[in-house]
């Protein structure tokens, strides 16, 4: 399989040297280009089509909330991953309006890029696959398609601390998509955090009771654990 081109567009040369050193660090990627203004990126934009770009919001030349309608209209079928300071709600929110794939504050850790880079990844290659697309994976596309909400006499499940909402939907998508189930390592590996950040939201899932265990025994006969969706 070829590795996913990525452009950086930042500014500023230390942070894009940051993005660039990460992304060595995950197989798969290659950063076939920089730019560090919106009109040096659209130039780029002109020559090859990225699969992914990650782009910051305050550019000498450009907001990139404002640059993203630019960038669609030369390579419509670029994903965007927004790594900025910005926290200003209009700019969030145009964010969020324009569908961008992930919001990453500044300053961010490696684990933080890996887990969003990762989702953009099985995402990209769900939408390669010619295959017709069961409930499961649809719904890791459109994680609330198919579902209707919380009713008005439900109460909102008050999680954990170091039990992050959006991760937690992470790991129940993409176990449900695993039929012979997962180790908390296989899992970890394949959405992009530690065994045991994997492991802390399996055991908070297997207490909701939307996730139960089974022990199996490998080649060697030690024992481990395997986590399977409830159904």
């Amino acid at each position: 399989m070829n590795d996913i081109e990525v452009l950086v567009i930042e500014d500023d040369v230390r942070v894009a040297d940051v993005h660039c050193r990460f992304l060595e660090k995950i197989e798969g990627y290659k950063v076939i280009a920089r730019a560090n203004t919106g009109e040096e990126a659209l130039d780029w934009l002109q020559s090859f089509s990225p699969q992914l770009i990650l782009l910051d919001v305050f550019l000498p030349d450009i907001l990139g909330v404002d640059l993203i309608d630019k960038i669609k209209e030369v390579s419509p079928t670029s994903s965007i991953i927004l790594i900025t300071a910005a926290t200003e709600a209009h700019i969030v929110q145009k964010a969020y309006r324009k569908n961008v794939t992930d919001y990453i504050l500044k300053p961010f850790t490696f684990e933080q890029l890996k887990e969003s880079i990762e989702k953009f990844r099985y995402k990209h290659l769900l939408l390669k696959n010619n295959e017709n697309f069961t409930q499961e994976k649809i719904q890791y596309l459109w994680p609330k398609a198919g579902s209707s909400g919380p009713g008005p006499q439900e109460t909102p499940l008050l999680l954990p601390k170091g039990i992050d909402p959006t991760t937690m939907n992470h790991v129940i998508n993409h176990l449900s998509l695993m039929e012979n189930g997962s180790t908390a390592e296989l899992l970890g590996k394949n959405i992009g955090v530690s065994r045991s950040t994997a492991r802390r939201y399996l055991e908070f899932l297997v207490t909701q009771k939307q996730v139960y265990t089974e022990l199996t025994y490998g080649t060697v006969g030690r024992p481990e654990r395997r986590y399977f969706i409830s159904q």
